[in-house]
């Protein structure tokens, strides 16, 4: 075998081995990706069995909390005002959760279409609004910054497309 036979067999081995560490490392990347969505858009979305971050406003009256086998479980819904998902959540809820409030879940939808949260954040003061939520708001057309700040949580699902303007 030549000396640049060689060279070009060492190159074509670096480079599979190369392509192969960086396929290896963009699939683990990859399967640690969370997105966030509304609850709009997990409807239109086909996210089951997918870990997703599910962000909006705590629906007033849907909170119903339990304990099971000793440890405490909650259901509630989350809306951004187009729509809502029934969320199911094992485990001890943040002390700022409560109805009317931002919160961000994460979990995955289940074939029943219900959201069940491993981990819920809550927001932490009156003025402040998760970034993702406010984008999807937003792009919901239930809150324009330009027009102040937005409607009280407990308003919006009963408000119509005339009073927002859509």
């Amino acid at each position: 075998m030549t000396r640049k036979r060689r060279r070009l067999y060492t190159l074509l081995a670096c480079g599979i081995g190369l392509g192969s560490a960086a396929a290896l490392a963009l699939s683990a990347f990859h399967d640690n990706l969370v997105f966030f969505v509304a609850p709009s858009d997990l409807a239109a979305q086909a996210g089951r069995g997918r870990t997703l971050r599910l962000g909006g406003l705590v629906e007033a009256g849907s909170v119903q909390k339990a304990t099971i086998s000793g440890q405490p479980a909650s259901r509630f819904r989350i809306t951004d005002g187009q729509a809502s998902v029934e969320v199911t959540y094992a485990g001890i809820l943040p002390d700022l959760f409560r109805e009317g409030q931002g919160v961000v879940t994460l979990g995955s939808l289940q074939p029943d279409g219900t959201f069940r949260g491993t981990e819920v954040l809550a927001k932490h003061d009156e003025t402040y609004m998760p970034k993702d939520v406010a984008e999807a708001l937003k792009r919901t057309g239930r809150w324009r910054p330009e027009q102040g700040a937005p409607p009280p949580a407990s308003t919006w699902n009963t408000m119509d497309s005339h009073r927002t303007g859509g």
